[in-house]
């Protein structure tokens, strides 16, 4: 079993930026592909972020490339994603997520929250207008 607990969320002014951080317990992190995901209000849980195992290979989700970066230290069993240039619409609550898989073969796997078997609680992110 893998304990996932996200940091670092609160309020920030739009431009701002944050980082989250999601320390892991329990076992080690650094044979799993890991990702963020968020849910704003109203509206489903929808994939940000992930990266292999070792963090060699890394996705987004298009609303937020070459603002958002996701990376991980294994040695800290911490993944983190830091988050620049924030817009009102990333306000949502933000889980880290961790999969049984190292990789997969298709990005697109990346996105399904299916595929991923442990959930950190959540973290709210608000950004003001």
């Amino acid at each position: 079993q893998v304990q996932l607990v996200e940091s670092g969320g609160g309020l920030v002014q739009a431009g701002g930026s944050l980082r989250l951080s999601c320390a892991a317990s329990g076992r080690t992190l650094s044979t799993y592909a890991v990702g963020w995901f968020r849910q704003a209000p109203g509206k489903e849980r929808e994939f940000v972020a992930a990266s292999n195992w070792s963090g060699s290979s890394t996705y987004y989700v298009d609303s937020v490339k070459g603002r958002f970066t996701i990376s991980r230290d294994n040695a800290k069993n911490t993944l983190y994603l830091q988050m620049s240039s924030l817009k009102p619409e990333d306000t949502a609550v933000y889980y880290c997520a961790a999969s049984l898989a190292s990789s997969y073969s298709g990005s697109n796997q990346y996105t399904q929250s299916y595929n991923y078997a442990y959930w950190g609680p959540g973290a709210q992110v608000t950004v003001s207008s």
